[in-house]
């Protein structure tokens, strides 16, 4: 099987499982979107309290731990990390405020697209200037530096997080925060939504899925297959949505979703730019997390801090748009990631290519 057609099947099964998703409950053309689901979990645990976003997503659960066993499985579990950890962070949490401007991580741009929200197509522009702008710096010599090996203890400690909360969902619900209204109070059953993440991850693993990859490989190595995956999970998607009469092509009425181009484009844009600085979309990010990989772990942690800080400020855009917090918040990220970009591409420590394998 050629490596296109892999990635052909590959974006198909995620679109696949994020439509049927949909059907058992998850909130309309957010089957799967890593973002979101990770913005829920913080607001379950307590991170924020905004009311319409809090659940423990199993289906964040189920790519972590669906990762980690695909890396055992494969004998490529490798406990890395300390290559700018702070930095990491800070650029995590830049990315989960562009993502929560534009209300969605790349999967769920996909998804929505395939949804027929024209919003997203808007992002879609945004998220590829961001990732050229990326690919600008990593041609002239961008660098995080190295990874090293570090304790396996190290590797292991983000799953076994992922098993406590699975445990807390599942026999002490009361300890969890929980929204009844609101995108939050949409989910499909835990079982589902665990299977659903467990096969994600390890199909993620083992395919290298990344959705920023598919544009940044072909620019600097001529490379195409990401492109296939990216590309099949629209077009099924797409399929599903006529199938199942949830397909609506226009800007407006769209579900969680806003109409202010200009944000839609620039909040997808620090996503593009972010994961590219950090070798990876948010998807990619945690299952690298889920692999051993604790520079994704600390990045995964970042995330989870931007979305907290999002929605406890009123950073986070909704379907009445962006508000002024977001705009002020978006533009100290974007100075933070651009400087981050400049100081490790110009700098006097620089040298080399940094990109996650």
């Amino acid at each position: 099987m050629t490596k296109t057609l892999q990635m052909l099947l590959v974006g198909g099964l995620v679109a696949a499982i994020a439509i049927t998703l949909v059907l058992l409950g998850n909130p309309a053309n957010m089957g799967f979107c890593i973002a979101c689901f990770l913005r829920d979990t913080a607001g379950a645990v307590g991170l924020h309290s905004a009311a319409l976003a809090q659940y423990v997503r199993p289906e964040i659960i189920g790519v972590i731990l669906g990762a980690f066993v695909a890396s055992l499985a494969q004998k490529e579990f490798a406990a890395k990390g300390g290559s700018a950890p702070v930095t990491r962070f800070i650029l995590g949490f830049s990315m989960m405020i562009g993502a929560l401007i534009f209300l969605g991580c790349p999967l769920r741009m996909a998804l929505r697209i395939a949804g027929g929200d024209l919003n997203a197509v808007v992002g879609l522009v945004g998220f590829v200037a961001g990732v050229l702008g990326g690919t600008f710096f990593l041609n002239k010599g961008y660098t995080l530096r190295r990874t090293y090996d570090v304790s396996r203890t190290d590797g292991f400690l983000l799953p076994v997080i992922a098993l406590v909360l699975l445990s807390l969902l599942v026999a002490f619900p009361s300890v969890l925060v929980f929204s009844t209204e609101g995108p939050g109070s949409m989910h499909a059953s835990l079982l589902a939504a665990l299977v659903a993440g467990l096969v994600v991850g390890a199909v993620g693993f083992v395919s290298r899925l990344c959705f920023v990859a598919g544009i940044r490989d072909s620019v600097l190595f001529g490379e195409f297959p990401m492109l296939a995956a990216f590309t099949a999970l629209i077009a099924v998607g797409m399929i599903g949505n006529l199938a199942f009469g949830s397909f609506n092509l226009g800007f407006g009425n769209q579900p969680i979703a806003h109409t202010d181009g200009l944000w839609n484009f620039l909040g997808m844009g620090l996503v593009g730019l972010s994961s590219v600085l950090l070798g990876g979309c948010p998807f990619r990010q945690l299952v690298l997390a889920g692999s051993g990989n604790s520079d994704s772990v600390v990045t995964v942690f970042g995330m989870a801090a931007g979305a907290a800080l999002a929605h406890n400020f009123q950073m986070a855009s909704s379907e009445a748009g962006v508000t002024l917090n977001g705009k002020i918040g978006f533009a100290v990220a974007a100075a933070a990631v651009i400087s981050i970009a400049v100081y490790n591409t110009f700098g006097k420590e620089s040298k080399g290519i940094a990109v996650a394998e």
